[in-house]
């Protein structure tokens, strides 16, 4: 069970919940295979509001649809996506989606560290049940891609293009304390309720190479392309292509300044070509990454002056419509090159609640939105 997640489940239901930022008066899942060789069969699926725990309120159970069946089969490499389900939704609510896996299933399409419980019954469908006991729980996010809502016409959508720092990793799980989340509260609250933050990260993403996933120029479009009505993508990679080397995987190419700063030019042309404005983040302090634990590696004094240089970039190429400058925010004014103890949530890397809070409060929004 690698990073905690099950192989294989079979007869089994998973419950999950996720955030969304802008409501609406209909819903739609979206259960992914884009990672899986074979085909995956959806016995049945639910959403619902949540009532605590892996329990949802009864009277918001909803069944979900695919093309007008309650099952579904998701060829290799495809994403299903549901009916439009009658669950009105208020921006920033909690949606719970439960879905029964009736075949023995391979679990491909994992997003690893999700920040959110999820439940996994015992035998049998539970997708319609008020509340189950868990036989197993999950941190990652199993197969659920997206739920989408019918936001109003003129609504539009901000992708964040991220790691583990934009993931929440080290943020207090099913608190919704991630930067993008915070972001997106902030948003709403000023006076923002029709544009979405889309969070597209996770642990270990690279710019110009897998390891721990797809790259980031691999992955563009279908982390930022494929999402309806988006006007500005928020790029915050790089961190992981210097760190990572030598770190975490050991016979892997260290790239200079210049690779770094080539494959976000990359990204930001391909953005530009689509009609999306960019704004990119600097590099996040990381001296004495992991110190004590065999990754200590991350952050040597070489590979500080390569994170210096592509910052130097960021902060004064122009190559963006815009720059966020979480490198400096997040920097201890007393040690430069070290997050700042408030904010460090103990591996010198990873921000902590208080540091996700000030990144999202330190946001323009100004240069999020199209003027």
């Amino acid at each position: 069970m690698p990073f905690g997640v099950p192989e294989v489940l079979s007869n089994r239901t998973v419950r999950q919940t996720a955030r969304i930022s802008v409501g609406g008066e209909k819903l739609r899942i979206v259960i992914s295979n884009e990672f899986g060789v074979r085909p995956i069969t959806i016995g049945a699926a639910t959403v619902a509001l949540p009532a605590g725990g892996s329990a949802v309120d009864p009277a918001t159970i909803k069944p979900v649809t695919f093309s007008g069946h309650i099952d579904a089969v998701i060829p290799p490499g495809a994403p299903l996506i549901s009916d439009p389900v009658d669950l009105p939704v208020k921006p920033l609510s909690s949606v719970v989606v439960s879905f029964y896996l009736p075949n023995p299933t391979k679990l491909a399409s994992v997003h690893w560290e999700a920040m959110q419980t999820g439940y996994i019954s015992g035998s049998g469908d539970m997708t319609k049940a008020a509340d189950f006991k868990p036989e197993s729980t999950t941190k990652s996010r199993l197969l659920l891609s997206r739920i989408l809502t019918t936001a109003k016409p003129d609504s539009s959508a901000i992708v964040v293009l991220g790691d583990s720092i934009t993931d929440g990793f080290c943020s207090t799980p099913d608190s919704n304390h991630r930067w993008t989340d915070e972001l997106a509260s902030h948003l709403q609250a000023e006076g923002h309720p029709d544009i979405a933050v889309v969070n597209e990260a996770f642990y270990g993403n690279r710019v110009l190479a897998g390891g721990f996933g797809t790259s980031g120029l691999a992955r563009f479009n279908m982390s930022v392309l494929s999402h309806a009505r988006v006007s500005t993508v928020v790029l915050m990679l790089g961190g992981n292509d210097i760190g990572l080397p030598g770190a975490t995987i050991p016979n892997d190419p260290e790239p200079t300044a210049d690779d770094v700063i080539a494959g976000l030019k990359q990204i930001i042309e391909r953005a530009h070509a689509a009609g999306i404005r960019v704004v990119l983040s600097t590099l996040t302090p990381a001296a004495n990454a992991f110190a004590g634990t065999r990754f200590s590696k991350y952050c040597t004094p070489e590979k500080a002056k390569i994170a210096e240089a592509v910052n130097a970039w960021v902060r004064t190429g122009n190559a963006a419509d815009g720059v966020i400058d979480f490198g400096k925010i997040l920097e201890d004014p007393a040690k430069p090159g070290h997050l700042a103890p408030a904010y460090d949530c103990g591996d010198h890397v990873h921000p902590n609640d208080a540091g996700y809070l000030v990144m999202a409060k330190a946001v323009d929004l100004k240069l999020l939105l199209r003027q």
